[in-house]
């Protein structure tokens, strides 16, 4: 007997009629459908260039710049070494801060490197901003951080805001050039500049001190402690290549500082300590006789309890800075601090994320045992 194919057929073909009738597409809605749609109309944004008002942590601001941004001006590389100059044009420690009581907050910028992340550190530090806020008893707390997936991004930071005026900060891309940012707010809603504070605590050190891994800019030790002080930063962190170098101090003398902070030890070995701490503090002593000092030895690798030549080296450097300081001290050095490094990235073995440079926790610490320091220093 033949099977009956015809019969199987036309089964298939009823089967599927039915399933198509079940997934139908549902039918275009009318015009007066549509209507009733809750479709808000696109908000006015007023546009404010941060240029108008200038950045916190632009030291030599009337000097000329090959990029507003930049740390050092055009003049510094024929003077700095070319790494020193490449890695000035990374924009880290910059601020720029304004009032509004706009809900929402929108920005507008573009960086200079495509290279948005390293493997170690995220593009939230590398190439994004990061919002800050005062609350209401003046204290500064996280808002909000760009999450960058282009050189260019135009975006709501943040929308939702509690209703209220308040006075904001937002830190600019720690491994990353800008080209131009701009602020937006609602039409409707108030904007006020606020001019860059003057006499900042000046940082001069290292891939750490320029932000290494911190996963934003706000949480870099530098940011940190600007917030604790409520002061402004200036922060001339150059990764690989922070080594008490006189072309640098040329440009700490010029910066009329609170306080200099000096930490280029984990890019130095002992013998480079012993012949150009003593050279440096005379530089800025001679240009700036009354304004403090600290020397901050260098952090000691997480790992180094389990690979004794790392620890050997640090013992070496901690040494050499000590010598340093005692001859300064024996000189009649007066406003000058110290601030160990044993105890940097506490004692856990967690405070760092590839053993030499700071996580997030790790800059939580150091800024801890940085702070009665600077305070003191201060006179506070």
């Amino acid at each position: 007997m033949k099977f009956p194919y015809h019969r199987l057929f036309l089964g298939l073909m009823l089967s599927a009629s039915y399933v198509f009738a079940q997934v139908a597409p549902v039918a275009k809605p009318t015009g007066k459908t549509a209507a009733k749609a809750d479709v808000k109309p696109p908000v006015e944004l007023v546009w404010h260039d941060v240029k108008n008002w200038g950045l916190e942590g632009r030291a030599f601001p009337e000097a000329v710049r090959l990029s507003y941004y930049d740390r050092l001006p055009a003049e510094a590389q024929k003077t700095v070494t070319p790494a020193v100059w490449s890695l000035s044009r990374d924009c880290s420690g910059m601020m720029v801060r304004f009032r509004t009581d706009a809900t929402s907050i929108h920005a507008h910028y573009k960086v200079t490197k495509p290279a948005l992340a390293m493997p170690h550190i995220p593009a939230t530090s590398v190439s994004g901003l990061d919002l800050y806020a005062r609350d209401k008893d003046g204290r500064w707390r996280w808002v909000q951080v760009v999450k960058p997936t282009q050189q260019e991004m135009k975006l709501e930071i943040i929308g939702g805001l509690d209703a209220g005026e308040r006075e904001y900060a937002i830190y600019l891309p720690i491994f990353n050039g800008m080209e131009f940012l701009k602020l937006g707010v609602p039409q409707k809603n108030k904007f006020e500049e606020l001019a860059p504070r003057e006499k900042p605590i000046v940082f001069y050190g290292t891939s750490i001190t320029h932000g290494a891994c911190a996963t934003r800019a706000g949480m870099v030790h530098t940011a940190i402690l600007g917030r604790r002080l409520d002061l402004p930063v200036v922060n001339l962190g150059f990764s690989g290549n922070g080594r008490m170098d006189k072309a640098v101090g040329d440009y700490l003398t010029q910066i009329d500082a609170a306080v200099y902070v000096i930490d280029c030890l984990p890019n130095m070995k002992p013998k480079e300590v012993a012949e150009k701490c003593l050279p440096l503090v005379h530089q800025l002593r001679a240009a700036k006789p009354n304004t403090p000092i600290v020397l901050v030895e260098d952090r000691r690798n997480t790992n180094e309890w389990i690979i004794a030549s790392r620890k050997e080296h640090h013992d070496d450097n901690h040494a050499a800075l000590k010598a340093a300081f005692e001859l300064l001290k024996n000189e009649g050095q007066t406003k000058l601090y110290y601030i160990a490094g044993d105890h940097l990235y506490g004692d856990d073995a967690d405070g760092a994320t590839d053993g030499s440079h700071a996580s997030d926790l790790g800059f939580f610490r150091q800024a801890d045992l940085f702070e009665p320091v600077i305070k003191a220093a201060l006179g506070r």
